[in-house]
């Protein structure tokens, strides 16, 4: 009960994530039409669903205090209920003013060299719990060497521009499938869950829907 009583805490919060100076929270809708369970947004995107697996895409601002949670709080329960059968992966999709896009850049760089979720975890950690900037090198280069990648390779990378160009296209893609706040998830690519139809519960009903689909097919 206590965990449920801080994701209560969390759901309060997270409607009011400012997206371009705006208070963003969509109404969330049943989606009776596909027969699936739960709360969520059934948007005109392709599936990307395979049998047996699901695929959560996560719109998310590292510098958000919200996404950090999510990934504290209900990211591990659904690990836990799931296994490898949920695959996550976040698209870095900035809304905090002010904040440079290193973090992001160096996301973008990590998942490059198939480091990704290690880097995720890392930056998460150092903006919200150690409270340390990325501006400085030093820092940077102990956080590249932490992840087991190498700090020559990951700047040459970063140099090349190419992490930028993969943040522009998430953002592209988040701001097609109209992400008003952090963190939104896609499953399967055409099923938008936001704001309160994210706690755990409701996640974890959208998800045994799909799996159960899978098992009638």
């Amino acid at each position: 009960m206590r965990h449920r009583a801080g994701w209560v805490r969390w759901v309060v919060g997270a409607v009011a994530v400012y997206v371009m100076g705006l208070v963003g929270v969509a109404p969330v809708t049943m989606g009776a039409s596909s027969g699936l369970k739960g709360k969520f947004e059934e948007l005109k995107e392709p599936s990307t669903h395979t049998p047996g697996k699901v695929k959560l895409t996560e719109f998310a601002d590292f510098y958000c205090p919200h996404c950090h949670m999510f990934e504290q709080s209900a990211l591990p329960i659904l690990e836990k209920e799931f296994g490898n059968k949920v695959e996550v992966t976040m698209v870095g999709f900035p809304v905090i003013a002010g904040q440079l896009p290193t973090a992001f850049e160096m996301y973008e760089q990590a998942k490059v060299m198939g480091k990704g979720n290690e880097m995720k975890r890392v930056l998460f950690r150092t903006i919200h719990q150690d409270k340390t900037h990325l501006l400085d090198r030093v820092i940077r280069e102990m956080l590249i060497k932490e992840v087991g990648l190498d700090v020559a390779a990951f700047e040459a990378g970063l140099a090349s521009g190419k992490p930028v160009r993969a943040l522009e296209e998430g953002k592209k893609w988040g701001e097609r499938v109209k992400v008003q706040s952090t963190p939104t998830v896609l499953v399967d690519g055409h099923i938008k869950l936001e704001a309160d139809a994210l706690n755990p519960e409701n996640l974890k009903i959208v998800i045994h829907s799909i799996l159960a689909a899978d098992g009638k097919r």
